[in-house]
């Protein structure tokens, strides 16, 4: 007999032990403010946790107030965003990703990414 499993709610196991949502709600080209968080907030609501923004996108403050105001616990939704090519190279990533922190509101990202890698930056970023 086969275990049925939620696919929404599937997950998939990291090198370090993270667990991956397979599924995410991807937000390039959503609007900040209320149209962003209306589908960060449907897309909870159906069950995904994972959302996927980018400091490029101009949403990442829309993103996060809709995961705050979503009642579930931020430990529980796995976001990501990432570093665009201007921004790359060791210093300046740490600094959009502080900045990419406090627009968000949180504490921590589960993931940063390189959006695109840059050549001659991509190692060093």
């Amino acid at each position: 007999m086969h275990k049925k499993i939620s696919v929404i709610r599937g997950t998939a196991v990291l090198t370090n032990g993270i667990l991956l949502p397979y599924f995410e709600l991807g937000v390039f080209q959503v609007r900040d403010g209320l149209e962003v968080q209306q589908a960060v907030n449907h897309a909870l609501s159906a069950g995904y946790r994972h959302i996927d923004t980018a400091s490029l996108y101009g949403n990442e403050r829309g993103v996060g107030q809709a995961v705050a105001e979503s009642g579930i616990p931020r430990k529980e939704i796995f976001v990501t965003s990432k570093v665009w090519n201007s921004d790359q190279g060791n210093n300046n990533t740490l600094h959009v990703f502080e900045k990419s922190i406090k627009r968000l509101g949180f504490e921590y990202l589960d993931l940063y990414m390189i959006h695109w890698t840059v050549k001659g930056k991509y190692i060093e970023t």
